[in-house]
């Protein structure tokens, strides 16, 4: 079997191809100096030859206040690029896994979002990300769309390294205490990945890490686990400056994972804890 990655480069793009790789299926991963999404003719050149069996496609524009200022190019990325790959996917009748997220609800309440629930979006960034679960539904027979949150991994950046380094330049952070969500380690997501694309249950998914915390409870568990004596101090969303409106409520049910018969994803903080140990 062989499978085509794009955004390599980023943080779950890295651990699927590491993953798969790990399966002994062929990987082909792909960033923007190797197929530029955005590009359609280049899409359809790299992909048709390269003769994929599925897309994994992770590439996306992910910085939530710069999209407000960036409409634009969010949209041509997480849009029009989606709808570049989801064609030939079309054309060449193969599967397609699009990564959606939890700021396409409006972020209300405390119920878990449940796949079919309302859309909202409350932001460009969310916004996008919707509109391409529906570019990848009109146009791909065979899709899965997985919607992920607060997610963390070894290659890049993400809370975890921000709360590392400016705890141990300043000795004290600030953190959002109001926003509920779900941390998710992309090496726990990879291997959901590589198990649902090698079945054909498609459809529409919420796979997170298990359990719950706030940001604060997030940070205040990352310096625990490492040991680190730095001052956590709780804010509200309206005490804390961001051009994007965020989610309070970031909940999302897995019931329909869990009867589909994939593996649920250990605890968040287990998670952490594994996290921090390849981190070194």
């Amino acid at each position: 079997m062989k499978i085509l990655v794009t955004g390599v480069n980023g943080q779950l793009g890295h651990d699927v191809v590491l993953e798969g790789e790990r399966r002994g299926i062929e990987m082909f991963g792909t960033d923007v100096a190797s197929m530029d999404i955005c590009n359609s003719e280049q899409v359809r050149e790299v992909m048709t030859s390269f003769g994929p069996d599925a897309v994994i496609h992770c590439a996306a524009y992910t910085a939530v206040d710069a999209a407000e200022d960036n409409q634009e190019l969010c949209r041509r990325i997480n849009v029009d690029g989606t709808r570049n790959i989801a064609l030939v996917c079309k054309e060449m009748d193969i599967p397609m896994m699009y990564f959606s997220t939890d700021y396409v609800f409006d972020g209300q309440g405390e119920n878990f979002w449940k796949e079919d629930d309302e859309k909202a979006p409350l932001n460009v960034y969310g916004q996008t990300k919707y509109d391409g679960e529906l570019v990848v539904q009109e146009f791909v027979k065979k899709y899965f769309i997985l919607r992920i949150s607060w997610v963390f991994g070894i290659n890049g950046n993400n809370f975890i390294k921000t709360m590392l380094r400016v705890g141990a330049e300043r000795g004290e952070v600030s953190v959002v205490s109001d926003q509920i969500g779900s941390p998710t380690y992309t090496y726990d997501l990879a291997k959901i990945v590589m198990d649902m694309i090698l079945s054909d249950a498609y459809g529409v998914y919420h796979v997170t890490n298990d359990g719950l915390c706030s940001w604060y409870e997030f940070a205040c568990e990352i310096f625990r686990q490492t040991g680190m004596d730095v001052k956590v101090n709780p804010l509200s969303t309206g005490e804390y400056p961001a051009k994007a409106a965020r989610p309070y409520n970031s909940r999302m049910s897995k019931e329909k994972l869990r009867k589909a018969g994939f593996c649920m994803l250990p605890d968040w903080q287990d998670a952490l804890r594994r996290y921090l140990c390849e981190l070194g």
